[in-house]
């Protein structure tokens, strides 16, 4: 999940690392009493998930009160990039000297961290990698060991930052390291991280991504979730632990397991070329278990989705036989009622899918359509969702 700018700083400020004043505003009157809060120049920032918000008018130097408020409502409801900015961020003015970039990541290629480190910040940092790679200094991180002083001086050392600064940018590095680790983040980005006129290194700019997969350690995480943001489907999956993602399309997908999903995904992809072009409108997997409550919870979710005009189940039984899985079907569609309202195609296999098949043609549910091969199925849903 990528954090908010504001939500970053929160979170730096909260392990140490050297930030200034800042405060969330949603309107421009809160926007106002931030500015006279924190007194003298703010900037007023706006608070969208995407990079570029200078360049779109989305960041404004105010040095009035005033000035916060008539940049605050300007840039409130600003689209950027797909994105409305739906709150700002007035951040304490600071007295830049330099601009310096760092960032720690997870390098999934090499199973290790990766940090990048350069003197050169506030700049378009993809630009500098490809144009002027040496200046982007890169250090590969063992994941057993971290960030320690001797990594962190490496780092500042490779990246050629001067004398009266190092020790400063050390500190920031190993704060900011504790912030990748103590919060399960995949990246911690600082862009820029500046030396100020009096000679204090600041994180002005941060970017944290957090891995959702550690949400069950990370109770306070799920304050962050844009909930405003969250797509509703997507929303009411996540509640019911479904591993479930909308697509545009118009056949709906439930599978056990991410690999035969993905695969599905592709199988009616293909299907529907020959269908008026329908494509998949999800990925769900229901994972080892198939019982009436998760696959009721399936699909609810799929066919509550108003682009949905057909279901294809494909479920192969290993641990979970096929028969459990087809009594699952049969009795979330009889929990589901009158909201089960779109074709499915089923296409079992593996483990007991005799007794499965015909567990399903015993119920003989007008919605439901057998199918002996993925192919077969993918077709006929294909074929249904596009209306023949």
């Amino acid at each position: 999940m990528d954090l908010f700018e504001y939500q970053a700083r929160d979170l730096f400020e909260a392990h140490g690392v050297p930030v200034l004043a800042g405060i969330v505003a949603h309107t421009p009157e809160e926007a106002k009493a931030a500015a006279e809060k924190i007194g003298g120049v703010v900037v007023v920032k706006a608070q969208v998930k995407v990079g570029g918000r200078g360049k779109a008018g989305g960041v404004k130097v105010a040095k009035t009160a005033d000035e916060a408020y008539s940049h605050a409502s300007d840039i409130l409801g600003m689209d950027i990039k797909g994105h409305t900015v739906q709150r700002v961020m007035i951040a304490q003015g600071a007295d830049i000297a330099e601009e310096y970039y760092f960032s720690v990541l997870l390098d999934r290629s090499n199973r290790k961290y990766l940090a990048m480190c350069s003197v050169e910040g506030g700049v378009e940092i993809e630009q500098l990698a490809v144009e002027r790679p040496d200046a982007l200094a890169r250090v590969s991180i063992d994941a057993g060991t971290g960030i320690d002083r001797a990594k962190a001086e490496e780092i500042v050392d490779t990246a050629g930052f001067a004398p009266d600064v190092r020790d400063g940018v050390i500190h920031t590095i190993l704060t900011l390291w504790e912030v990748f680790e103590k919060e399960d983040a995949t990246l911690v980005e600082v862009n820029p991280l500046v030396k100020t006129g009096s000679g204090e290194i600041l994180a002005l700019d941060g970017k944290v991504t957090i891995d959702e997969n550690a949400d069950f350690r990370q109770p306070g995480h799920a304050e962050l979730e844009d909930k405003d943001a969250a797509d509703p489907l997507e929303a009411k999956a996540k509640e019911n632990d479904l591993n479930y993602v909308k697509l545009d399309g118009e056949v709906g997908i439930i599978g056990n397991g991410a690999g035969l999903v993905m695969s599905t995904l592709d199988v009616v992809a293909y299907a529907g070329e020959a269908h008026g072009g329908v494509r998949p409108a999800n990925f769900l997997d229901i994972g080892g278990g198939a019982s009436a409550e998760v696959m009721t919870a399936g699909l609810d979710v799929i066919l509550n989705d108003s682009q949905v005009k057909s279901v294809f189940v494909n479920v192969f039984g290993g641990i979970t036989a096929c028969d459990a899985v087809a009594t699952g079907i049969v009795r979330a569609l009889e929990m589901l009622g009158d909201e089960a309202n779109k074709p499915l195609v089923v296409r079992l296999d593996g483990n007991k899918v005799k007794e499965g098949r015909r567990i399903l043609a015993d119920a003989n549910h007008p919605l439901v359509t057998l199918a002996d091969t993925m192919d077969e199925g993918a077709d006929k849903a294909a074929a249904l969702a596009y209306g023949k």
